[in-house]
């Protein structure tokens, strides 16, 4: 799901995605760089999670520790997840500031 919205002073428009919850997605934190596109993850319900960033996005999404991201836990492998998302610092803002970061990962 996209919001799109225009900033007052700039006529800048910004898609700020959310986690799809009917497929299980959720908002989760990047916490160590492990190397060979892994990721451990500290996700919304308090869980660490090896997170795998898939192929195709390997040389687009540029991931750093303390990002936020959404994941899509594995249905047959709780402990682990694909990466979908990372937001930009803009969108972390402007998700803190609409209040839609859940408690546990608020550290913006």
């Amino acid at each position: 799901m996209l919001i799109t919205l225009s900033n007052e002073d700039e006529d800048e428009v910004v898609r700020v995605p959310y986690p799809d919850r009917s497929e299980g997605q959720m908002f989760a934190i990047a916490e160590n760089m492990l190397g060979g596109a892994r990721v451990r993850v500290i996700c919304e319900d308090g869980e660490s999670r090896l997170g795998r960033i898939p192929g195709k996005l390997k040389k687009r999404m540029w991931i750093r520790e303390d990002d936020l991201l959404i994941v899509d836990p594995w249905d047959f492998q709780d402990e682990k997840c694909d990466i979908k998302y990372r937001y930009t610092r803009t969108q972390v803002n402007y998700l803190r500031k609409k209040n839609d970061l859940p408690d546990s990962l608020d550290v913006f």
